[in-house]
């Protein structure tokens, strides 16, 4: 679109993300071991402003996020590209892959549930010497909130335009009504022209209708797919329909 005599491109900006070639012969166990990778002929295309990943525990989910925030320069720790804290581990996995975009962006934001706290003890810490470093998380201390609060507060604070945002599992804090809080989140980031690229096990934020999802099949290829037919859908489907007897079923010799 056009804007003041200059030309702003729309999300996604990130447009692909791919192995690069000669992955193929390298012999590598880890993290080629994990079933997205196995095959390694990784190449995801992004066409929407919101990408939505899922698959089982240990399928690579994960491992790709970390791949594709090292290829913003964000902190694998968690943050933005000038946050920097905790060990500076790098991706095993992001040596060997491509990213094409157009343009190429740094504003954004990488967020790991499992390292939040640590982001949030970082924040504090910048507190210290600059009071209004709380000011981007709501005005006050992450600490400060309930685990859940505070995952809105970064979500709804935090979080500006123009931007590419990397969130993997931001469900695991939020009860199903703040996941559905979330939802209107994202509703917002994408009217703000960001990108979102998440990973989850939630069957709501699957459900988010601008979305482009992809599964993680059991042999490790990658597929476009609909909100119904993940397995997290249809198990959740099927509990409801009768828990008794789902649950029954499950706990059965």
């Amino acid at each position: 679109m056009q804007g003041r005599g200059k030309l702003v491109l729309k999300a996604p900006f990130l447009k692909r993300v791919f192995f690069r070639n000669g992955v193929a012969e390298k012999s590598i166990p880890y993290p080629f071991s994990m079933p997205l990778l196995k095959r390694r002929n990784l190449d995801i295309s992004f066409s929407r402003p919101v990408t939505i990943i899922v698959g089982e525990n240990g399928a690579g989910k994960s491992t790709l996020l970390e791949a594709i925030a090292t290829g913003c320069g964000f902190n694998l720790s968690g943050g933005s590209a000038d946050h920097r804290f905790g060990n500076e581990r790098k991706s095993p996995l992001a040596p060997y892959l491509g990213f094409s975009w157009l343009p190429k962006i740094s504003r954004g934001f990488f967020m790991r549930a499992e390292s939040f706290f640590n982001l949030a003890t970082y924040i504090d810490e910048l507190a210290h010497d600059h009071p209004a470093a709380h000011q981007p998380y709501g005005g006050k201390s992450l600490h400060k909130q309930s685990h859940g609060e505070a995952f809105l507060a970064l979500f709804q604070n935090r979080f500006g335009r123009d931007a590419i945002y990397i969130l993997d599992e931001p469900e695991a804090a939020l009860s199903p009504s703040r996941q559905l809080i979330f939802l209107r989140v994202l509703k917002t980031l994408e009217s703000k022209n960001c990108q979102v690229i998440l990973a989850t096990h939630s069957p709501l934020l699957m459900a988010y209708p601008n979305a482009e999802l992809f599964r993680i099949e059991d042999d490790g290829q990658l597929k476009k797919a609909s909100f119904r037919e993940t397995n997290h859908y249809l198990l959740m489907r099927e509990f409801i329909k009768n828990p008794d007897e789902f649950i029954n079923r499950m706990l059965a010799d």
